[in-house]
C-alpha cells in the first residue's frame, strides 16, 4: 500500500485590509493569489473502478475547493469584522462581495479558515495533507496537516 499526494493548483483575486496593521497593510488593498491543496491517500486499486489508480479525481477537489474557497474569497474585500465603521459597506455595490471575518484576514490565518472549510467535504479515503498560500511573488503561507494534529 502506498501513499500518494496529489495537488491541485487555483488562483483568486482578493482585497483585504489588516486592522491595527501598523504598516501600510492597514489600508485596502489586493492581491493575486495562488493556492495549493494537497491530499494524501491510496490509489484506488479496484480494477473496475472509473478511478482506478486515482487518489482522488481532481475534479472533484476541484469542485471542492471552488465551492467552499474560490467562490467565496474571489472577487471579495475581507476584513475583520472587528474593523471599526464597516457600515460604508451598506451604501454602494462596490461593496457588494464584502467578507466580515473573524479573524484578521492575513495568510496565515485564511490557511487556518481554509483548511476548516475543506477538510470535512473530503471522501473519507483521503486526507487533506497541507495548503500553500502565496499572497505575492515572493511571499507564501504554509499549512500542514500534521503540525495540526
Amino acid at each position: 500500500m502506498a501513499f500518494i499526494r496529489i495537488t491541485k493548483e487555483f488562483k483568486f483575486e482578493m482585497a483585504h485590509a489588516l486592522m491595527g496593521y501598523d504598516g501600510p497593510c492597514k489600508h485596502i488593498h489586493g492581491h493575486s493569489y495562488e493556492l495549493w491543496v494537497t491530499i494524501i491517500g491510496v490509489p484506488d486499486a479496484d480494477e473496475n473502478s472509473p478511478k482506478n489508480g486515482m487518489v482522488m479525481d481532481f475534479g472533484l477537489l476541484k469542485n471542492i475547493v471552488r465551492k467552499n474557497i474560490i467562490e467565496q474569497f474571489d472577487h471579495a474585500l475581507v476584513i475583520n469584522k472587528q474593523t471599526p465603521d464597516t457600515t460604508f459597506a451598506s451604501v454602494h455595490e462596490l461593496f457588494d462581495k464584502l467578507m466580515l471575518v473573524d479573524y484578521q484576514p492575513t495568510s496565515e490565518n485564511m490557511l487556518i479558515d481554509f483548511a476548516r472549510r475543506i477538510k470535512d467535504k473530503l471522501p473519507e479515503e483521503v486526507k487533506l495533507h497541507s495548503l500553500k498560500l502565496r499572497e505575492t511573488v515572493t511571499s507564501v503561507a504554509e499549512w500542514y496537516a500534521d503540525d495540526n494534529e
